[in-house]
């Protein structure tokens, strides 16, 4: 082995450390939703024990008593601090985070597996906020997400437009004429359909973004790369090849912030679900309202539930502190057999 490929090597584990201490002190700050203090004695001398145990080859115990000291000593600092955290679906490097970063770059963000989890952890005040993706303008609307917001009372706080820019990522000094695997998410490798098939590249399905550049970075396997965001690039200290391969420039998912209590800042946009009667005609009558009272709706979507019967999400321009936008509502409420006033919010267009 070289020199070269040792400090390689380093800077890949380096890589992996920085995230890996962020990803603590992330988990810091979530136990301090649990702790009634922040000074905890009796878990430090826990912690340390199990260290100075654990301390084997080149590590001796008063080298990593330190190191840990130094950690828990930065964990208390950062739990002293007022920061807010946003939970997004998949790794970090995700889209969910470059749309979170988007809204607040002030905030922390946590990534959580699954969607579920987050409208979870939001309701339980466990994540201040959570970041969802509501529909892609060449893949959909997101169904499972809809569901969630069926079966879950939150409030929408915000919403972000996203271009979704795609690059392909290689470990650091990999020679780009060698790639011939491609790892991403199963949207993402069909979104960027053309571009692999002009440069003969094998698309390979895994479970997200920014996964499969993590995935990249931690098991190197050769001959590969992945699809994935800026974001993860730097992140997982990852090359990028090419920018915006994407095939069409287009490609952009709506965002929606939740939270377990109302925005109080209002907005010009607001967001509905209801559910009508089974009787011709009455999402016509509901539809008539808006149309009457000259509000522009955005986005109306119809979404199946586990009884059989549909749901409908409505997005319109307008404030609920409108008089004119009070009074439709109301006129809706009536004529729907479930509704609810999902919220009032800005919405953020990234160009």
């Amino acid at each position: 082995m070289s020199l070269k490929k040792i400090r390689r090597n380093i800077d890949l584990l380096d890589a992996k450390l920085l995230k890996l201490l962020n990803d603590r002190m992330g988990l810091a700050l979530m136990a301090k939703k649990f702790k009634s203090k922040i000074e905890d004695s009796d878990r430090e001398a826990e912690i340390l024990e199990r260290i100075r145990k654990n301390a084997t080859g080149l590590i001796n115990g008063p080298f990593i008593e330190k190191l840990y000291m130094e950690i828990l000593s930065e964990s208390k600092n950062l739990q002293q601090q007022d920061f807010h955290l946003i939970a997004f679906q998949g790794e970090h490097g995700a889209f969910g985070e470059v749309a979170s970063l988007a809204w607040d770059s002030n905030l922390i963000s946590v990534a959580c597996p699954e969607f579920a989890e987050i409208f979870e952890g939001v309701q339980s005040g466990l994540y201040n906020y959570g970041i969802v993706p509501v529909e892609n303008r060449l893949g959909g609307v997101v169904g499972l997400v809809n569901q969630l917001f069926i079966q879950n009372d939150v409030h929408v706080v915000g919403a972000i437009e996203l271009p979704i820019h795609l690059c392909l990522l290689v470990l650091p000094e990999t020679d780009h004429r060698e790639i011939r695997v491609v790892y991403s998410h199963s949207q993402a490798l069909a979104q960027c359909r053309q571009f692999l098939a002009r440069n003969k590249l094998e698309p390979v399905q895994y479970h997200g973004t920014a996964g499969a550049a993590k995935m990249l970075a931690e098991t190197t396997p050769k001959a590969s790369a992945a699809i994935a965001s800026k974001l993860s690039a730097a992140l997982y200290n990852l090359e990028i090849i090419k920018e915006d391969i994407e095939d069409s420039h287009r490609n952009i998912t709506r965002f929606l912030v939740i939270s377990n209590r109302e925005n109080k800042e209002g907005g010009d946009k607001c967001s509905i679900v209801f559910s009508t009667a089974h009787k011709a005609g009455t999402l016509f009558k509901v539809l008539e309202v808006f149309a009457k009272a000259s509000i522009n709706l955005t986005r109306i979507e119809s979404v199946p539930t586990h009884s059989g019967d549909y749901v409908f999400f409505v997005d319109f321009m307008g404030s609920n502190k409108d008089e004119k936008i009070v009074k439709a509502l109301k006129a809706v409420e009536e004529l729907t057999s479930s509704y609810r006033l999902m919220g009032c919010y800005k919405e953020i267009k990234v160009t």
